[in-house]
């Protein structure tokens, strides 16, 4: 009976211990995932895309500009992931303002087009 109490114990602790730490994982994952910092870059980029397919879609910009408009987006959203990946998952305020004037950079580019 002894034996059966521990076994139990052990078990129950184990599983607090492993539920405990998925818990912390999930919401880390989370965290990262939804960093308004990293949210806003995304966001803007998204934004751009829209803004660029409007563009060709009412002739306004030709697919070769457009692909290199795109190119230059797809740039910044790699940049924006290497950065998090080496900041446990965020980016900080002086790499989202580097972003941003990429961003701005680009955002000229599509008015311009």
């Amino acid at each position: 009976m002894e034996g059966r109490i521990s076994l139990s114990l052990a078990i129950a602790v184990a599983f607090f211990i492993l539920s405990g730490s998925m818990t912390s994982a999930l919401a880390e994952t989370q965290w990262q995932k939804n960093h308004p910092r990293r949210t806003q870059v995304n966001k803007r980029l998204a934004n751009q895309n829209k803004r660029i397919q409007n563009k060709v879609k009412n002739g306004q910009m030709t697919q070769a500009q457009a692909q290199q408009l795109h190119q230059q987006d797809k740039n910044i959203r790699q940049e924006e992931r290497d950065m998090a990946s080496q900041n446990g998952g965020h980016i900080t305020k002086q790499e989202q303002r580097t972003l941003n004037q990429q961003e701005n950079k680009n955002s000229q580019a599509i008015k311009n087009e």
